[in-house]
């Protein structure tokens, strides 16, 4: 929903000030789940590159609905769409150097109806483009997984580093999600280590933004969505729940570092040490920009079934600092820019 297309391409620049991708020029890069908010980011910042400082990148979007995002991308140069759903084998009889797996169903409302679809979409999906990476030949494939791998954690541990492995409940059809995502990073480095197929994954923490879409149930999403509308800040919980949050451009810049400078077969979490706070914390944030009021509804239990179980989600970001990622925003910047971005 972005509004004000200036000031986020001010906001593009300013993350790319500090993130910079030479080793991009020139080359084609597929990315999938591009209706969602991180693949569309990463879309758009592609196209900046390519507009601004003449990167020359070819783009192939892959997208289970045309239609519906024809509009979005109508002004991009060197973006080829195509529909496909990846849940079914993908041949592209072309170069490609790099894909970008961000393909799944991303928020709440979704898990609970469609569990089924979101562990398939994940690990069938992933298996697809695999082999496609194979068929290829293509330099690498980044697999866009979750900070909710690490379940429940110990309560010694304040964060999550890249090789811990908390609790996950498999009984819990809720966990299709993090189930997914995690046996699809073991596909990943399964594929490298059989056929050589180089692959690296990036473990987002919570993301928001400007790139988000309406129907997004995620709670952070919704508070933003409340607040544009001047409405009542509506929380499902008293909110005591500690995430790790991260603007969405900053995530962008953290997944195009991965994919050029990661080490193969590894995992990196995407967290902003600046962006942990409760969620209450955040509603809190949210309605004093917004002028709006706080209030709590507490969910039922149709809402309940696609609730986070996992009381404190914070991850280390060190190992990604460490190749050379450069945060920009802060929670209460990157909310106030949100905002203003959406209006």
């Amino acid at each position: 929903m972005i509004n004000n297309l200036e000031l986020y391409n001010k906001s593009i620049k300013y993350v790319l000030e500090k993130n910079k991708f030479p080793e991009l020029k020139n080359k084609t890069i597929l990315i999938t789940g591009i209706n969602g908010m991180i693949a569309s980011a990463i879309i758009d910042t592609l196209n900046y590159l390519n507009k601004y400082e003449n990167y020359n990148i070819k783009i192939i979007g892959i997208v289970r609905n045309k239609q519906r995002i024809l509009s979005r991308f109508k002004d991009y140069d060197n973006l080829e769409i195509i529909e496909h759903d990846i849940i079914n084998p993908l041949l592209i009889h072309e170069n490609i150097d790099y894909i970008i797996n961000a393909a799944s169903n991303s928020h709440p409302s979704v898990f609970a109806s469609d569990p089924v679809g979101t562990l398939l979409t994940n690990f069938i999906g992933t298996k697809n483009l695999l082999d496609c990476a194979k068929y290829n030949d293509s330099r690498r494939l980044l697999y866009i997984s979750s900070g909710e791998i690490y379940g429940e954690g110990s309560k010694n541990i304040t964060s999550f580093k890249e090789d811990y492995r908390g609790f996950i409940d498999s009984t819990n059809p809720r966990s299709c999600y993090p189930i997914g995502k995690l046996s699809a990073e073991s596909l990943c480095v399964s594929y490298s280590d059989e056929y050589g197929v180089d692959t690296v994954i990036a473990r987002p923490c919570h993301i928001y933004g400007p790139t988000a879409k309406t129907d997004d149930s995620r709670a952070l999403s919704q508070f933003i969505f409340n607040g544009l509308n001047h409405t009542d800040i509506i929380m499902k919980s008293r909110g005591e729940q500690v995430r790790s949050y991260c603007y969405v451009l900053d995530c962008v810049t953290g997944i195009l570092r991965i994919l050029i400078s990661g080490v193969s077969s590894n995992a990196y979490n995407i967290a902003n040490n600046k962006s942990i706070i409760s969620i209450k914390e955040t509603a809190d944030i949210i309605a004093k920009l917004s002028n709006t009021e706080v209030k709590i509804v507490l969910a039922n239990k149709n809402e309940k079934k696609g609730f986070n179980p996992v009381t404190r989600s914070v991850l280390d970001g060190k190992k990604l600092k460490s190749i050379g990622w450069v945060p920009r925003y802060d929670f209460p910047k990157g909310i106030e820019t949100t905002l203003n971005i959406m209006k």
